[in-house]
């Protein structure tokens, strides 16, 4: 009797890096919503559907590929504000009458408030990890917490007119920083080295 020898085979799964994706879809969204904040551009109902899709799901996409990733930090991220968008989507759509005067008419923005402030508390721990990644995402989370905060007073009404130009500046800043780290992703990847640099992490909490 021939004795038979068995091997074992490991399989190794390689997905792409979701950041540039992530990125873009944080960018247009923020770009498109500052518009409106800034008073460039009017309504909000061509906000909505950037908000869905390039807001929502592009980040919630990203979330989903960083989960396979085992990247923590990054699939929180994604996750957290992809649904944050999915949230301001459906509440614009009730602002608008969408689902009924009932809704429509019962808005109290200090729920909202209460939303912004819980986001701007979770961004801050998210800025704390964020030293430890790059400069470019460093920004974009320094400035979201800009954003949380004017957003938090705006609601509340107080000192609203200051903060809401402090949430639509800070918003726009969202857009064009994002934009760059889409951009600086994607060109790293494809020509496999450092074509836009996106800084080096500040080492304060690592080693």
């Amino acid at each position: 009797m021939s004795a038979q020898s068995s091997s074992t085979q490991s399989v190794k799964w390689v997905t792409a890096d979701p950041s540039a994706i992530g990125l873009f879809g944080l960018a247009i969204v923020t770009l498109v919503a500052s518009s409106q904040k800034l008073e460039i551009t009017s309504g909000l109902s061509y906000v909505i559907p950037w908000a869905i899709f390039l807001g929502a799901f592009a980040q919630l996409f990203a979330c989903i590929q960083d989960a396979k990733h085992n990247n923590t930090f990054g699939m929180t991220a994604f996750g957290a504000y992809a649904f944050f968008w999915f949230g301001m989507a459906v509440s614009w759509l009730i602002k608008l009458g969408v689902f009924g005067a009932v809704l429509a008419e019962a808005i109290d923005p200090k729920q909202l408030g209460f939303a912004f402030l819980g986001y701007l508390v979770f961004t801050l721990f998210m800025t704390i990890g964020a030293t430890e990644t790059n400069k470019v995402l460093l920004i974009i989370f320094a400035l979201i917490d800009l954003l949380f905060l004017g957003l938090t007073f705006d609601s509340f009404e107080i000192a609203a007119e200051a903060f809401h130009r402090l949430a639509a500046f800070s918003e726009l800043g969202i857009g064009i920083v994002s934009l760059y780290g889409c951009g600086a992703s994607v060109l790293n990847a494809h020509f496999g080295r450092t074509f836009l640099p996106l800084g080096a992490p500040l080492r304060i909490f690592k080693k």
